[in-house]
Order: C-alpha cells, then structure tokens, then sequence
C-alpha cells in the first residue's frame, strides 16, 4: 500500500487553504473603496496512466475507458471579479466614482502608472488633485488658488469658479485607462493595479465613450463584495478543508493497518 492518496489529500489542504486566505481577503476589504472581489480558480495536478484508453484488452479488443489515476489539485491563479460596486453618495466634490468600465490613473513613486477605481481624491498645498497618499491624477489637475467650486462632467472635464468671476473655467480633463485584459493587471498595495504583459497595453482616452465608463462627482464606488456570497463560499471551503484531512487520517489508518496485520 502507499501513502499515495495522503499525498493527494495534502494538496487538497494546501489548495483550500489558498481558498481560504482568498475569502479572507475578500472580507477584510469589504469596506475598501473600489475594491474588486477576487476569485480562486483550481486544476487538476498531472494524471498517472495505468491503462491507457483504447489500449488493447485482448487480440481482439480494446478497453473503452482507461485506468487514469489522479495526483492531486493545486489553485491555477486569482482572477478579479469586475463587476460594479454599489455608488454611493458623499457630498464631496473631489470623490469620484466611475459608472462603468475603466480605471483612474495616477503617477506612483518613481514614475510608474498605477490604475485605481477608488476616487477619493484630495487637494495638495500645490493645489494638485492628488491621492490620499499624494499620488498626483493623470493628467494633472491644477486647481487655482480662490477656486470657490469645482465641476467634473461625466466626461471628465474639470472645470473651477473663482472668487470674482461668474463663470467657470476649464482647468482640465480626467481621461480613464481601459485594458483587453483588466483581470492581467497586477494587484499592489493601496488598491492600486499595474500593468503586466497578460493585461495589454491601456487604451487611454475620454470618459463614457468606446466602452468607458462615466465619472460621477460626489459619489465613490463601494467594494463589490458580497457577504453572504463569501460566508457561503468560507463554509464550503472549510468542509472541503476537513474532508481532506479525514481523508489523511483514514489512509494513515489504513496505512497502520497493514504495517501491523500484513
């Protein structure tokens, strides 16, 4: 006897506990603004072919199924889940939430592009429209100095009413970043994403047109994770996650067995 379906039944532990920590994540940032639910996709380990299909049973015949034996399971990867979070209403005329497909974009240190749903933006002492860790908006936004109002359009275009003037300025345009690939982009710190070979180039341009999304100011975009969903999905794992250990426990059992009675 070997200690094969012990082998088989610890990658079942490894991959649900790969699950687990991906439900756990999910739930820790239930509240985190645009942040995208993640997903734990499994496959199959290699296959270990004692009879292979169609190989001849006798002279005359064949088997019609094979005898293919099983190593194991292992999680293939994490996907992002991009369906849209619920918008919700906060009053402040520099939160921004987008209505759709597409991701803000912001110039991290060093000067690479991070991609962002989460709108929460602020005014820097420079008058920058800036990220809560000071990461400027792509492209710049300036405010002037005495701005009384500011106006972002579905569009994007940012405009701003100074004291002594009737009406407003255009001071700029927020463009948004979409990918053929958004499920590619690498997941960072600070609910940012980076481009990667899988994601494709992004396709930059204006808002609510060729499959992009809309800006609505005064509105930030929650998380799209689903509770329930996730308590489901927890509970599921953690079953999965006993079974395989009872299975550990029975073939030592059984392994017991045969070193004592055989």
């Amino acid at each position: 006897m070997t200690s094969a379906a012990m082998h088989i039944a610890r990658t079942g532990l490894d991959a649900q506990n790969e699950r687990m920590r991906v439900i756990s994540n999910n739930l820790a940032n239930v509240n985190t603004t645009g942040f995208k639910r993640d997903r734990a996709a499994f496959e199959t380990l290699a296959y270990q072919t004692i009879t292979a299909n169609g190989a001849p049973s006798t002279s005359e015949t064949k088997y019609a199924t094979g005898l293919n034996l099983g190593t194991g399971v292992r999680v293939q990867g994490t996907a992002k889940i991009d369906t849209q979070g619920s918008l919700q209403t906060t009053g402040n005329s520099l939160d921004l939430a987008l209505d759709g497909d597409g991701f803000f974009q912001v110039q991290m240190p060093g000067g690479q592009i991070g991609y962002t749903r989460a709108g929460n933006f602020s005014r820097s002492p420079e008058g920058l429209m800036v990220t809560s860790e000071g990461y400027q908006v792509q492209p710049g936004i300036t405010i002037p100095q005495g701005a009384t109002s500011i106006t972002i359009g579905s569009d994007g275009t940012v405009s701003a009413t100074v004291a002594g003037q009737t009406a407003p300025t255009q001071i700029g345009q927020i463009t948004l970043a979409t990918f053929a690939n958004s499920a590619g982009l690498a997941p960072q710190s600070g609910n940012y994403l980076t481009e990667t070979a899988a994601s494709g180039a992004p396709q930059v341009g204006v808002a609510g047109i060729e499959g992009r999304g809309s800006i609505r100011q005064g509105m930030l975009e929650g998380s799209n994770v689903n509770v329930v969903e996730e308590m489901v999905d927890m509970i599921e794992t953690q079953r999965a996650y006993e079974v395989n250990s009872k299975m550990i426990s029975a073939t030592d059992q059984m392994l017991q067995y045969a070193n004592q009675n055989l």
